[in-house]
């Protein structure tokens, strides 16, 4: 490879066509982090790559709710929507709380079904069908839960654009209370109170906050106002901190930024999850065959996806009921229904994924700035998923969209800068989606057929995302060069210290330059376990790369065995029957 000084090792083309790019921060910041935590220099480089200034090196380290939470009367209407709640809570008024079908959405409903339990008051939760309702309230939803008996309706991760049904809600008497975290417009639904930090209206300090993080807020200020009105002298207060497990996971799993209040959401949520104390999780820990501490990973990519699963191919309200669970049984059942949709999730996603792959490479210059892949018959409740995966196969947004019929149901997913949820809404007020909306990184929307056409073009005006013609070829972040003898426990129990890693806050990535592949050999059917080694073979590390099969990396390295090559990935703490030791989790590799 060239010394090209754009790239990392001089990399412009890896094994699996990607350009490996510097994460780069201040070198003297870098320096007098290392110097003042007293980390490696190479630790201080990642947090100033992260944008980490010396007097918040602290706080990143140790990121704590009681410097962190806001006061939540600041958020409008919150004072609202606090009094009403508190008072049906008093009253022994039913709170109906209406909740989206992933897992944000499932934890909201959780959290706040738990909430009021736990201070004597009564409430349901409905969470639609995503195949017959679709996403948000609708009005015949809104009166089933009135004839239930609900005098207030609370409507979590969802409602913002509900427009029609909740104007119509408010017509019939029904109380109905918004918190949403997605892109609102200039003019808000009818409701008795709309909680959202994305409202237009609002400061603009606390946007990147997930729905459960907003919940999470209502809760805090409704004990507060409990509290107040003496509600606990006769029964004992929560203590609010015991749900921060379901916070933590509505907002790892919805991919918003964990930085600022969702860092030490997260972090001190993960710390709750650890203990296992909500019954339903582990149960879902325990079916996935989780035997170590609980981490960002496991809630991302092994507990997420089956509290979605219910969702997306089974039954909507199987992730509420779950994490709302306190009979070990019933939750054992529930956690054994979602994995068993969670593998026939992985199979529909599968075909989707491939089908949506040979569609757009049947036309590989068409729609520079984004891709989009359409088709009759394909699952609605895998599409958000597989755009996500073409959205980092192509390094730009991706929408994916189920028709059925001359009717689409889509989901997009976009890239760091361009925010696609203010684009889908503008095309909505353009008359080109039924309807939609969503956050800067994620969207969805419902298009009629004679409709896609024009939804392509607008998009592709919109988003700025062109390069002359051509493919934007993917780029893999490097925050620097470790040797195999480096590579040691002490630097990746320093490296975990400076998780929760997520959206804003990568997990360090690092390349072995010149390292010799040493030994690989297939684990299961997607996965492979390597050795690497340095030049005299004196020093090695442990090396496993998932789902090897996919882009042709796996059967390069089997046949690379015994070569020299750089190789890039994330250096991880193996935990296994009270043993503990390095392992690299392989990301990409490339010739010398």
């Amino acid at each position: 490879m060239s010394g090209d000084a754009d790239h990392f090792l001089g990399i412009a083309r890896s094994l699996t066509g990607k350009r490996w790019r510097q994460r780069r921060g201040d070198d003297r910041i870098a320096l007098a982090l290392a110097q003042r935590l007293g980390v490696p220099e190479i630790v201080g480089r990642v947090m100033s790559a992260r944008g980490i200034e010396l007097d918040a090196a602290q706080q990143f380290l140790a990121p704590t709710l009681r410097e962190m939470l806001p006061d939540p009367s600041l958020f409008k209407d919150m004072n609202h929507a606090v009094d009403r709640l508190a008072t049906a809570i008093t009253r022994g008024e039913t709170i109906a709380i209406f909740g989206d079908y992933d897992v944000d959405g499932a934890t909201s409903a959780a959290l706040l079904h738990r909430f009021i339990a736990a201070v004597g008051g009564r409430s349901i939760i409905y969470i639609p069908d995503r195949q017959r309702e679709g996403y948000g309230p609708s009005l015949a939803a809104l009166l089933k839960l009135k004839e239930q008996g609900a005098g207030v309706v609370v409507t979590v991760d969802c409602g913002i654009t509900g427009h029609a049904p909740l104007a119509a809600a408010a017509k019939a008497g029904i109380d109905v209370i918004v918190v949403d975290h997605h892109v609102s417009e200039p003019s808000l639904p009818v409701a008795v109170a709309v909680v959202n930090p994305n409202r237009l209206d609002e400061s603009g300090v606390h946007t990147e906050l997930a729905a459960v993080g907003v919940t999470f807020l209502i809760v805090v200020g409704v004990n507060r106002e409990l509290r107040k009105r003496g509600w606990y002298a006769a029964r004992p207060e929560p203590r609010l901190v015991n749900w921060l497990d379901l916070v933590a996971l509505g907002t790892i799993c919805d991919v918003v930024p964990l930085t600022g209040v969702n860092r030490a959401l997260v972090a001190q949520g993960l710390k709750v999850m650890r203990r296992r104390r909500n019954i339903g999780l582990a149960a879902l820990a325990d079916v996935a065959g989780v035997e170590e501490p609980l981490d960002a990973y496991h809630a991302g990519f092994v507990l997420g996806p089956r509290v979605n699963a219910g969702g997306r191919v089974g039954e909507s309200e199987l992730g509420s009921r779950l994490l709302s669970c306190d009979d070990p049984i019933e939750a054992q059942v529930l956690a054994r229904r979602l994995d068993d949709f969670n593998r026939e999730r992985r199979n529909i996603e599968a075909t989707v994924y491939a089908e949506a792959i040979a569609m757009i490479d049947r036309t590989p210059q068409q729609h520079r700035s984004l891709v989009i892949a359409a088709k009759n018959g394909w699952h609605a409740g895998v599409i958000g998923i597989v755009a996500g995966r073409l959205r980092e196969r192509y390094n730009r947004p991706a929408c994916v969209v189920a028709f059925e019929g001359d009717i689409g149901k889509g989901s997009g997913r976009s890239v760091p800068g361009v925010a696609l949820g203010s684009t889908i809404i503008a095309a909505r007020q353009a008359g080109l989606l039924m309807n939609g909306g969503g956050h800067a990184m994620a969207a969805g929307f419902t298009v009629k057929r004679d409709c896609l056409d024009a939804l392509r073009d607008f998009l592709e005006a919109r988003l700025p995302f062109a390069f002359e013609g051509a493919y934007l070829r993917p780029e893999l972040g490097i925050d620097g060069m470790v040797t195999p003898a480096a590579a040691s426990l002490e630097l990746a129990e320093t490296i975990e210290r400076l998780g929760p890693f997520g959206t804003g806050n990568a997990e360090p990535r690092f390349a072995l330059g010149h390292a010799r592949l040493i030994h690989a050999e297939p684990v299961g059917e997607q996965h492979l376990r390597l050795v690497l080694g340095d030049a005299t073979g004196t020093a090695r590390v442990k090396a496993m790369l998932f789902r090897a099969s996919e882009n042709g990396l796996g059967a390069a390295l089997m046949n690379l065995r015994g070569a020299t090559i750089h190789i890039a990935g994330k250096l991880r703490i193996n935990r296994w029957q009270g043993r503990e030791e390095t392992r690299l989790l392989v990301d990409d590799a490339a010739m010398v």
